[in-house]
């Protein structure tokens, strides 16, 4: 990775797709921002549309937030010895597991594991998903690169919102909560395939 920094452009280009480790991390931010989105906006029609009182809707979607808040103090620098790649690449698998138990088991009991998984998998994925960045940005261009891996990771939330509302509208709740957990699934894919360890230097 080279020192001088590069244009607005170019540094957009290559955060974006342009290098492979940095792309990896900017598609897996996004998507899951997009569960998240979606999580906010359907899930709480889902559960009602079974009968779920509010109160106890409230209490699965507190259970989300507080495991990933809690977690998510251990998972940062416990990426720093277990490396990056794996936390993101099974925390994605992690909350798409979740997602397809929410949506597949309708019971309170596998509505609230379902997002406790959500939560253990966000917890793994959000923290160490920055470190990765600054693993394969040099230090002069590395707040710029933030910024960009930022901008993917926050459109996520209008996303989901958007694409979830839309499939849900068109083929119901269910359709849109899988097609959710499977490009949850599948963003993990991506980080295991082409995310390259910290190890093996940055890659520019």
């Amino acid at each position: 990775a080279s020192a001088q920094v590069p244009s607005l452009g170019r540094l957009f280009y290559v955060t974006s797709v342009g290098n492979a480790s940095l792309f990896a991390a900017c598609q897996a931010g996004l998507v899951n921002n997009l569960n998240d989105g979606m999580s906010w906006g359907i899930y709480p029609l889902f559960f009602a549309a079974y009968g779920l009182d509010v109160g106890r809707i409230g209490v699965v979607k507190a259970v989300y937030p507080a495991v990933w808040g809690i977690l998510q103090i251990a998972t940062g620098s416990l990426s720093d010895r277990l490396g990056r790649k794996g936390l993101i690449a099974w925390g994605m698998a992690v909350q798409a597991g979740g997602i397809w138990l929410t949506v597949l088991v309708p019971s309170y009991e596998a509505w609230l594991a379902g997002a406790a998984l959500q939560g253990l998998g966000t917890a793994m994925v959000y923290p160490t998903l920055l470190a990765a960045i600054t693993d394969h940005a040099h230090p002069t261009w590395r707040a710029s690169t933030l910024g960009v891996y930022r901008f993917w990771r926050d459109l996520g939330y209008a996303v989901g919102a958007l694409l979830a509302g839309i499939v849900a509208d068109l083929l119901g709740f269910a359709v849109a909560i899988h097609l959710v957990a499977a490009l949850t699934l599948g963003s993990g894919v991506v980080v295991a395939s082409v995310m390259r360890r910290r190890t093996e230097g940055p890659d520019g």
